[in-house]
């Protein structure tokens, strides 16, 4: 199989309600797609999707860009590495940059399952079952807006309820949530915003028999997140500390945490995010899939590698349609009221790639031809 063109798409698409977390929010999805195509006309898509600005991560929608565009895909291009695995391994030898690796190697692992007519779950080693899903509340300027928000979702189906803290908005807002909706499946999320001088709102915290806490402190602070966890009997989950192999192996041996949040685009594509879930698998320690959110390409390649063992708690891939105006896939990913999600029978992710839909939401292109 031979590639004949790479495709660059940059697109950016609304949110219905601003996304906020403890460091930031933003109010549209940037997206960079790439397009794969191989001699007899077979394609294969990927996305990389970096939050824009740099309050999440250092990585940018335009710093996304620029290597892909100056780096990743001429060096790809001049030794095109079609199995996936072997091309994860290659694109490690550039450092950083994990949402363009994963952007990449995506269309790869796409590519590779359309011609060979199998379902990415079968390529990823997982089996097919339907996925179960739970809602990502964001920071709201009252209460009773949050509140409005968990009813809402409940209504919806959604299997847990995962709600942002920030120091000064985190106890009252759990304990506003239990005194309306009981004991239903709920965790917090601090986006790494708190200090070793903030234990004390954790303690509090235990009391309200979470799921588990979401990265307390900086993604750094591995020893910290240990000595924390020994404190609590709410299990400690971490997400930005665990942001490639070799940070997921030191969590392990130091015993930061009991959960890990396994994100595909952070940890740089989907065979590093898999050899950290079969790393975490072999120390006993369950996972779960998240997301940033993204789009519908790297959501539906996420959901497939979510069929693997040792995810054992809902994603928080959501329907298309909870923060997107609109998306790029069809059928659009919905959510049952049962709180699950079936991807479509067919070979790769199953979902069809409308080029319509991107060329509404383009704001620039790049092809490269051999």
């Amino acid at each position: 199989m031979r590639i004949v063109e790479l495709r660059l798409h940059w697109v950016r698409i609304p949110l219905h309600e601003p996304f906020r977390i403890s460091s930031g929010e933003v109010s549209a999805k940037d997206a960079i797609l790439v397009e794969l195509t191989a001699e007899d006309g077979t394609k294969g898509w990927g996305e990389a999707s970096p939050m824009t600005g740099s309050f999440y991560s250092a990585e940018t929608p335009e710093s996304t860009w620029k290597f892909l565009c100056d780096r990743l895909v001429p060096n790809f291009l001049s030794r095109p590495e079609l199995d996936p695995q072997q091309c994860s391994d290659q694109l490690a030898e550039f450092p950083g940059e994990p949402f363009a690796k994963a952007g990449l190697e995506g269309a790869v692992w796409d590519l590779r399952a359309n011609r060979e007519r199998q379902p990415l779950w079968a390529m990823l080693g997982g089996s097919a079952r339907p996925i179960e899903t739970g809602a990502a509340i964001g920071l709201f300027p009252t209460v009773e807006e949050l509140l409005e928000r968990v009813n809402k979702f409940l209504g919806q189906g959604y299997r847990r309820i995962k709600i942002k803290i920030a120091p000064g908005h985190d106890v009252e807002l759990v304990r506003a949530v239990r005194g309306r909706f009981g004991g239903i499946p709920l965790m917090v999320d601090a986006n790494a915003a708190y200090g070793v001088r903030d234990f004390r709102v954790f303690k509090e915290l235990d009391r309200y028999d979470l799921m588990m806490i979401e990265q307390p402190l900086a993604r750094e602070s591995l020893e910290e997140h240990a000595e924390l966890q020994r404190q609590l009997r709410t299990p400690i989950c971490l997400d930005e500390s665990a942001e490639d192999l070799e940070a997921v192996q030191k969590i392990i041996r130091l015993q930061s945490a009991r959960i890990l949040n396994i994100k595909v685009q952070r940890m740089g594509g989907l065979w590093r995010a898999k050899r950290a879930h079969d790393a975490a698998e072999a120390a006993g320690i369950p996972c779960w899939l998240g997301t940033m959110p993204q789009l519908g390409i790297a959501s539906a390649q996420g959901l497939h590698l979510r069929t693997l063992p040792n995810f054992l708690f809902p994603t928080d891939v959501e329907a298309s349609s909870r923060w997107f105006a609109d998306d790029i896939i069809a059928p659009p990913i919905e959510v049952s009221r049962e709180g699950l999600i079936e991807f479509p029978e067919g070979p790769g992710t199953g979902f069809t790639v409308l080029p319509d839909k991107i060329a509404k939401f383009r704001i620039c292109s790049e092809v490269f031809r051999l």
